[in-house]
């Protein structure tokens, strides 16, 4: 007989970093497996053992600060012309 490992939302903060390992299907929505906050994801996920910790991140990859914001428009200089000369 398996050893089954049930899992609780209440064993991670709100706002943590999660891993879905499997495929979770709710009437609402199919969750892929990947990296998801724990409030985005069903309780279905963690009763059934699919919802794992991240492991901590070593070295000097915690200082690294996210990417910045992209424009999401192009400056108008940087914008195609209309009617390009020939």
């Amino acid at each position: 007989m398996a050893i089954e490992r049930r899992l609780s939302r209440s064993m991670f903060a709100e706002a943590e970093m999660v891993e879905l390992r499997q495929i979770c299907f709710t009437p609402a929505r199919l969750y892929e497996p990947g990296k998801y906050m724990v409030g985005d994801l069903p309780d279905i996920a963690f009763e059934m053992g699919l919802v794992e910790k991240l492991p901590p991140v070593r070295g000097k990859s915690e200082e690294i600060a996210p990417p910045p914001e992209l424009p999401t428009e192009l400056p108008p200089e940087a914008a195609p012309k209309a009617n390009p000369e020939p």
